[in-house]
């Protein structure tokens, strides 16, 4: 293998891959490890950046990454699932992005050079426990970073920082317009319970799981699509709803200011139900979507906090038809993995993960059932997609603690 070949591991302890891979570079041990979970989101996708409400969990696999100081400034990294080496210094990061897997750290980079003074770089490895795609990696990824390289400066984050943060360096550097979902969730979560999150001022409620609830595991099926040429669809359908957003307000007499500074969650309700119908059929759709996720993350909440995981899980799969009809997002392999999800017993719901253009999707499953769940899944959508086999993979996960910040 050469220095850093590409690796795919299916499932394995990525701590170990990222120390390994830095004693056989660096020739020593790291000073550190760092973890941040994936994540994932039943139900209040493509709401949060426009100000949405969502809920959410962390979950037992994630990110690693294992580094030392540089002090000359100098940031030098590789991840196992990525063939090149990126290299920079902290305070003459490029400021155009580079078209590769390290822009989001470089972006991370510029973000906490401009709000706090940096002086050491760090050498580093990352690894990640599961294919890449829907469990919002790279958010995961900047977290860990910046994890590792503000406490080499001396720099103790707070988790709104790094929320902030992590936010622009996808959105100012990268140019994906994000909310704050994948970050928070990352942040925020605790094992058995439900974050319950209003994007719009930050307050969340972590809910606890209720002594009633029926017992359940989390399955992740990775469809094996893991390049996509619609990723810029995931910013137009954001322009969508912004745009139904402004003329809604312009419909409706409302003031309306700067477009990049509306947002849906500034229209009221009664107001989208009188004048939905003069919205054109593409900005309609992505309003009510808005709205109708808002409705069930509420709803949703409330069934969490009584532990009716049946009704739960129902509207985690209203949210993925949602995503289909009126978000138009989803390949044609995660919209079959969705209908066949909603066609197997034991599952009590699930979406695809992330932005649907690629990657995976999850379940909240009855662990009875998970032999016969993972069996028909794979049996069922590789009947459709022969070509994929070897590539589609099932996980069975656990909601964990979001990242320490110790």
């Amino acid at each position: 293998m050469t220095e850093f070949e590409f690796v795919r591991y299916s499932e394995t302890d990525a701590s170990k891959h990222a120390i390994s891979k830095f004693e056989e570079i660096y020739r020593k041990p790291p000073e550190n490890v760092v973890f941040t979970p994936y994540r994932i989101c039943p139900i209040g996708a493509h709401v949060d950046h426009n100000l949405g409400k969502i809920t959410g969990f962390a979950i037992d696999k994630g990110i690693y990454i294992a580094y030392a100081p540089k002090m000359n400034g100098v940031v030098e990294i590789a991840s196992l699932q990525f063939p090149k080496r990126a290299q920079w210094h902290v305070l003459s990061t490029p400021t155009e992005k580079q078209n590769d897997w390290a822009d989001h750290l470089r972006g991370a980079t510029i973000a906490l050079q401009s709000r706090f003074p940096l002086k050491a770089g760090l050498c580093a490895i990352i690894d990640g426990e599961l294919p890449i795609g829907g469990l919002s990696s790279s958010a995961a990824v900047i977290i860990t970073f910046l994890s590792a390289l503000a406490r080499l400066n001396g720099i103790c984050l707070s988790p709104q920082e790094l929320i902030d943060i992590s936010k622009e360096a996808e959105n100012s550097y990268v140019g994906m317009a994000c909310g704050k979902l994948d970050q928070s969730c990352e942040i925020y979560c605790k094992k058995d319970n439900l974050l319950y999150l209003d994007t719009r001022d930050g307050n969340f409620e972590l809910i606890p799981q209720s002594p009633a609830m029926k017992p359940y595991e989390i399955a992740v099926f990775f469809s094996g699509v893991e390049r996509s040429l619609a990723s810029s669809r995931f910013n137009m359908r954001v322009d969508e709803l912004r745009s139904a957003a402004y003329c809604l307000k312009a419909f409706s007499g409302m003031e309306y200011g700067k477009f990049n500074e509306t947002n849906m969650r500034d229209i009221p309700y009664e107001v989208y139900l009188q004048y939905k119908d003069r919205l054109p059929e593409n900005f309609a759709k992505r309003a009510e979507h808005w709205f109708s996720e808002y409705q069930r993350v509420e709803v949703g909440a409330e069934a969490w906090r009584r532990g009716d995981l049946d009704e739960y899980g129902r509207l985690s799969f209203a949210s993925g038809r949602s995503s289909i009809v009126n978000w138009e997002t989803g390949s044609p392999e995660l919209i079959r993995l969705y209908e066949i999800m909603t066609q197997t017993d034991g599952i009590y719901g699930g979406r695809f993960s992330g932005a649907g253009f690629k990657g995976c999707c999850m379940a909240l499953i009855d662990p009875t059932f998970r032999e016969s769940i993972l069996e028909k899944v794979e049996r069922e959508y590789l009947r459709i997609f022969p070509q994929l086999k070897g590539r589609y993979s099932a996980h069975i996960c656990r909601t964990a603690d979001g990242v320490s910040l110790e």
